[in-house]
């Protein structure tokens, strides 16, 4: 080899490597992680859910059996929660209560999600007509208080004599129903805007179909509105449905939640001298309803670049 040629192969240059790209939602995650208080409310509601959904397969007392022998008995070594009237186990209670509680919760989210953003996307799109009916209905729907509304139709339920195993699904009905109008109002905010948007006004020049830019353009850019809305929602239909239950005008007994549960512990004498039957009850509605708060509104700093702080 000669000088001339390894000279020309010490001068030759590396290229550079290229830096790895990180994902919108993967820097999200980040972000995400990196914020103490939003993964305190993430832990506990995970938490929340295992022990709710996979506790009472591990309990003893998941069959509720009457037990006249036990009943108001504390708290102690084989009922770590006391036992309620009928002497059935509270901590076992609980978490089959919130089986029930966050099951609705997240069904009635769901539905609520899915109603208001079909309604938003149509008619923030096709607006005209089609937007005057349907903000109209939405407007009517939000003029009402909501808990009114909610006590009428339990109310109604209980006149009707709707059987308890049924009273579940017409609570998880009727929350949705309340509230998938706050939810199509946003979502049809962000379609007039993201309408006008230039990469919208070139999908129209090369001939798009309205399904391909409703589902391929429009709904992708919408999709962490929803998930902080779907998370902010839980917590308050878990709230609703406490409230009806606390009541009687949502799920009855002897199908347990959380509202029922301090229901049922009504009474003065209850209130004094057995705080176990409506004290854990109650610090689980606070600890779920805070927690989904709390991880939503973490959601929102980091998905929503306009309510960054």
């Amino acid at each position: 080899m000669s000088n001339t040629t390894r000279e020309l192969i010490g001068q030759k240059k590396v290229a550079p490597v290229p830096e790895k790209r990180t994902s919108l939602w993967r820097q999200a995650m980040r972000d995400v992680m990196k914020n103490k208080l939003t993964m305190t409310g993430l832990v506990i509601v995970i938490v929340m859910f295992v022990a709710c959904f996979i506790g009472p397969l591990f309990s003893p007392y998941a069959d509720n059996k009457i037990n006249p022998a036990m009943m108001n008995v504390g708290p102690n070594s084989k009922h770590w929660l006391g036992t309620d009237l009928l002497g059935r186990d509270v901590l076992t209670r609980l978490l089959q209560a919130g089986r029930i509680s966050l099951t609705v919760g997240i069904a009635s989210m769901i539905l609520s999600v899915f109603i208001g953003t079909f309604i938003g996307i149509v008619s923030g799109y096709y607006r005209g007509i089609v937007d005057q009916i349907f903000m109209r209905i939405a407007d009517l729907l939000m003029t009402i208080p909501s808990l009114p509304i909610m006590f009428i139709i339990g109310a109604l339920m209980s006149d009707w004599k709707v059987p308890t195993d049924y009273r579940m699904y017409m609570v998880m009905i009727m929350l949705s129903v309340i509230g998938w109008p706050g939810i199509a109002r946003m979502v049809r905010s962000q379609m007039l805007s993201l309408r006008e948007r230039e990469y919208m006004q070139a999908a129209t020049v090369l001939g798009l179909r309205d399904r391909r830019k409703l589902f391929n353009h429009l709904l992708p850019n919408v999709v962490p509105l929803l998930i902080v809305i779907s998370t902010l929602s839980i917590g308050g239909a878990v709230l609703s449905e406490s409230v009806l239950s606390f009541f009687g005008l949502g799920v009855m007994p002897p199908t347990p939640t959380w509202g029922n549960m301090i229901d049922a512990a009504n009474s003065i004498v209850d209130f004094e001298k057995h705080p176990w039957l409506w004290i854990p009850p109650g610090v689980a509605i606070f600890l779920t309803v805070i927690a989904f708060n709390i991880f939503g509104d973490g959601l929102r700093d980091v998905l929503d670049p306009k309510q960054k702080k």
